[in-house]
C-alpha cells in the first residue's frame, strides 16, 4: 500500500473491512512524441520513445500485435524503486537470454536507477571495454525490429532509450534506412559508413607515420607541398596532430553542450578561427588542418554515439604509436584492437560475429544487405527459437520470372496463372482486350 501511495495512486481503506481499495489514477506530466533527436532518418517512422514507460510500451504494443510479444516487470533501486520491462517475443527469443538478461538486472543493487545508462553499466560483459556492447535506441521500430531478431529490449521508466541486448558490432553502423530504402541504395551508404569509419580511426594515424617515418612513399610534387607548409612550424608532425585533435574534440564538447541556438555557430566559427589562426601564426602545417578536418567529418558518418566516441579514443594511441614507430606502430595499434574486439563477447555472442564466426543468413546483413526475399532466416548469432523469417510461398514467388500485366503483349505465366494476355493486334476489335 505504501508503495501504490508513492506511486501516485490513491487507496480507499474501510472500516471494518481487512483489505483495501487501490485505484491506478496517477497522471504524470509527459512531453508529446516526436521526432528522436539522436537517430533521425529521411525515409522512414517519424515517432520516438519518451520518458513515460507505459507510452513506449503502448509504441512496441503498436507495432506487435500479437499475443507472443512478452514483458516482464521488475523494479530496480531501493530508493527510486524505478519500473524496468524486459520485452521479448516468446517463440524467437531464446529462453536462456531472457532469463539471463533478468537475472543481471534483478542482481542489481543501488539507491537510484536515473536512466537506462545505469543498467546498461551493470550488465554488460566487460566494463573496461571502450566499445559498446548493448546498443541503445530511441526508435521503437528499431526495437521491434531486434526482438524479431531474437533479442530482448529493456525499458526504463524516465528514460527515454531502450537497450537492446546482445550486440554485435556490426549492427553499430546500421540505421533504419538501410531497410526502408532498396538493397543496392541501403548496402551503398552501408559501404560509405564502413569506409567512413575506417577512415576516421587510422587516417591521422597513417599521415604521421607516412610524414615522419616513409616520406618517401608519397608523389614528389605532394612532398614539396607538405615540406613548404611545414617550413617554420616548430613542433613535429605527431604533436601537430595531438593538438589538433584535442583542439577539435574540446571544440566538438563545447558545441554539445551549448545552446542549440549558438552551438552551431560556435562550431562553424570555432574551426575557422582555430584553423586558420593556427596555420597563419606557423604553429601547424595546413595539410594537418585539412587531415584532421577530414577525419572529424569520417566520424560524424558513424550512426551510434557511443560507438563513434570509442572510435575518437582509440585514435589518440593509435596516432602515439604511429609517430613511435611509423607503418609498424599503426600495424601494431590495428593488431591489438582487432584482438581485443575478437575477445569481447555480448550475453556469450561474440562481438564480431556473424563474420568471426562465420554464419551465412547473418553475413546477408552485414557489410551489404541483401533484398528480404534473400534473407528467409534470421541471423542465427542470437540463437532464434524460430528461424524462419519468411514463407516457403513467398520465396518461390520471388523466384519465378516476374510478370507484367499492363505489357499487352507479356503473355508471362505466374503463381500458376495467365497474366496479360492478349491478342497482338490491340486495334481488333473481336480481340479479347478490347471485348473487356
Amino acid at each position: 500500500m505504501l508503495q501504490a501511495l508513492m506511486e501516485g495512486n490513491t487507496i480507499v481503506l474501510i472500516e471494518g473491512l481487512s483489505e483495501s481499495f487501490l485505484f491506478g489514477n496517477r497522471n504524470v506530466e509527459k512531453r508529446s512524441i516526436d521526432n528522436p533527436d539522436t537517430e533521425r532518418v529521411i525515409r522512414g517512422p517519424r515517432e520516438g520513445f519518451i520518458e513515460s514507460l507505459q507510452s513506449n510500451l503502448a509504441l512496441l504494443r503498436y507495432r506487435l500485435q500479437t499475443t507472443d510479444f512478452r514483458i516482464k516487470s521488475m523494479k530496480v533501486g531501493r530508493l527510486t524503486k524505478t519500473n524496468v520491462a524486459l520485452c521479448y517475443i516468446e517463440g524467437i527469443a531464446d529462453p536462456r537470454l531472457v532469463e539471463e538478461v533478468k537475472d543481471r538486472v534483478e542482481a542489481i543493487d543501488i539507491d537510484s536507477i536515473a536512466d537506462s545508462g545505469y543498467i546498461e553499466q551493470f550488465i554488460e560483459d566487460n566494463h573496461m571495454s571502450p566499445f559498446p556492447q548493448i546498443q541503445n535506441t530511441e526508435r521503437p521500430d528499431k526495437a521491434v525490429s531486434a526482438m524479431l531478431e531474437g533479442k530482448v529490449v529493456l525499458l526504463s521508466d524516465g528514460s527515454p532509450f531502450a537497450l537492446i541486448a546482445p550486440a554485435v558490432f556490426a549492427q553499430f553502423f546500421q540505421t533504419v534506412e538501410d531497410y526502408t530504402e532498396r538493397f543496392i541504395m541501403g548496402s551503398l551508404l552501408r559501404l560509405l559508413r564502413i569506409l567512413s569509419l575506417t577512415f576516421a580511426l587510422f587516417f591521422p594515424s597513417f599521415y604521421v607515420a607516412i610524414i615522419a617515418f616513409n616520406p618517401e612513399l608519397i608523389p614528389t610534387d605532394f612532398a614539396m607541398a607538405i615540406a613548404s607548409g611545414r617550413a617554420g612550424v616548430p613542433i613535429p608532425t605527431v604533436m601537430e596532430v595531438l593538438f589538433m585533435e584535442v583542439a577539435m574534440e574540446v571544440l566538438r564538447e563545447a558545441t554539445v553542450r551549448l545552446p542549440q541556438q549558438v552551438g552551431g555557430a560556435l562550431s562553424i566559427v570555432g574551426v575557422l578561427v582555430i584553423g586558420q589562426a593556427a596555420v597563419e601564426a606557423g604553429f601547424v602545417n595546413p595539410i594537418t588542418v585539412v587531415v584532421i578536418a577530414l577525419t572529424t567529418i569520417g566520424s560524424f558518418a558513424t550512426p551510434a554515439y557511443n560507438a563513434a566516441i570509442a572510435l575518437r579514443m582509440l585514435r589518440f594511441p593509435v596516432v602515439i604509436l604511429s609517430g613511435m614507430f611509423g607503418l609498424i606502430g599503426l600495424m601494431f595499434g590495428f593488431i591489438l584492437i582487432m584482438n581485443h574486439i575478437l575477445s569481447l563477447k555480448s550475453f556469450g555472442v561474440p562481438y564480431l560475429t556473424p563474420v568471426v564466426p562465420g554464419d551465412f543468413q547473418g553475413m546477408k546483413d552485414t557489410v551489404i544487405r541483401m533484398p528480404l526475399w534473400k534473407m528467409p532466416k534470421r541471423p542465427g548469432q542470437f540463437h532464434p527459437k524460430n528461424q524462419d523469417r519468411l514463407g516457403e510461398d513467398v520465396i518461390a514467388e520471388f523466384n519465378q520470372e516476374p510478370s507484367n500485366p499492363l505489357d499487352l503483349q507479356a503473355g508471362y505465366k505466374r503463381w500458376d496463372k495467365t497474366n496479360g494476355v492478349s491478342q497482338k493486334d490491340n486495334n481488333d476489335p473481336n480481340s479479347d482486350y478490347n471485348r473487356k
